[in-house]
């Protein structure tokens, strides 16, 4: 074992995205808000500011990063697994679903906090835009072979319209997951195994645009 030595001063922590991702969710509840400026929130944490813009270009820019690091980890478990290769389709969608929400589950203070406190349902679309094009991009990978249709425009189509569903389908269980008051939220699990269930059993026998209409529907309904 290396002997310590005495009177050097430790090592800085390195300045990551991550780091500064975590400081920012952290700084949001404490406050209860997020940082009125950059020049703020590095004095506060001691960061040097040319170390926060390596990574990020404004506090909105961390904001719109949280959604993303929670499924960048969810799709890092999942792989670890060594599980994923032999899943279908939908196990696979169920797989990242548990996961994902575990994540979020160990982070509701924030995330109840961040997405609550919208004043409009677009700002709450607008910091998720970058989460839903990796969710997105996510589904149509795990979804490769799915779909049968030899004709390539159709298909195409199809596989467009498929991960559209898969999003809205995410939101609806996302708002239900924000109101779900049930111990160990066992009520959200039991939504996604029985919303997953019906979605894929909808797409066996109805077009797809008719799954993402609905959908669309049901979160009209639970934000009103």
């Amino acid at each position: 074992m290396a002997a310590k030595v005495v009177g050097l001063p430790a090592a800085a922590e390195e300045i990551t995205a991550d780091k500064i991702t975590e400081l920012y969710m952290h700084d949001s509840l404490e406050n209860n808000k997020k940082p009125d400026s950059v020049y703020l929130f590095c004095k506060r944490h001691g960061i040097v500011e040319r170390e926060f813009y390596k990574h990020f270009s404004s506090i909105d820019a961390v904001e719109k990063r949280v959604f993303v690091s929670f499924h960048k980890l969810a799709v890092n478990l999942i792989n670890q697994s060594g599980d994923m290769p032999a899943l279908g389709f939908r196990d696979k969608l169920l797989t990242y679903y548990y996961t994902y929400f575990e994540i979020l589950t160990a982070n509701r203070s924030y995330v109840v906090f961040d997405l609550k406190s919208d004043k409009s349902r677009l700002e709450g679309v607008m910091k998720l835009r970058e989460f839903r094009r990796q969710f997105k991009e996510f589904v149509g990978q795990i979804s490769e072979g799915y779909l049968k249709s030899k004709n390539e425009r159709i298909r195409k189509a199809q596989q467009e319209a498929l991960e559209e569903g898969a999003w809205v389908q995410f939101l609806v269980t996302l708002k239900f997951w924000l109101d779900d008051e049930s111990i160990g939220f066992e009520k959200t699990d039991l939504f996604i195994e029985k919303s997953i269930r019906a979605t894929f059993d909808l797409i066996d026998i109805t077009p797809l645009e008719s799954v993402i209409d609905f959908g669309k529907f049901l979160i009209k309904e639970k934000l009103k």
